[in-house]
């Protein structure tokens, strides 16, 4: 090889270390992928499917109308599987707890709920409350929610 080609192939490689180097994907931060209106995709109770979004043998239906809307922070509205809704504020602990808090009117469980998280896309937001509720007799519930 010449000298020039072989300065100039060094050059080239050396711009395209330096580009690959630097071009590294950004993730989206947690508090941005969250921040939607959420509805109940698939609901568990103490590990048993109580409920899938379109499904005919659904055993509580009334999760049909559970949401969770995060799209305004710190503002959120819960509205549960009986239809009883709280509004009040929301924060994150890291990116694996989910904290619902000053909620009004205070549900069953009091003003404050919090959650595991778990898997989460642009689409899905999975959540595990990390107390049992007792608006479903004391139930362990997982929820999965989407945001069409």
């Amino acid at each position: 090889m010449k000298r020039t080609t072989m300065i100039a192939f060094v050059a080239v490689l050396a711009m395209f270390t330096v580009l690959v180097g630097c071009s590294k994907s950004k993730t989206t931060p947690l508090s941005d992928r969250i921040k939607k209106n959420w509805t109940a995709q698939k609901v568990e109770e103490n590990n048993v499917v109580v409920y899938t979004k379109g499904g005919t043998g659904n055993v509580k239906p009334g999760y049909s109308q559970y949401t969770l809307d995060l799209s305004n922070p710190p503002s959120v509205t819960i509205k549960q599987v009986d239809g009883f809704t709280s509004t009040g504020q929301y924060e994150l602990q890291g990116d694996t707890k989910l904290i619902l808090k000053n909620l009004s009117p205070v549900p069953t469980d009091g003003p404050t709920i919090e959650f595991t998280i778990g898997t989460v896309t642009d689409t899905s937001l999975e959540i595990t409350r990390t107390t049992t509720d007792r608006k479903t007799g004391g139930t362990s519930n997982k929820y999965t929610l989407s945001n069409p």
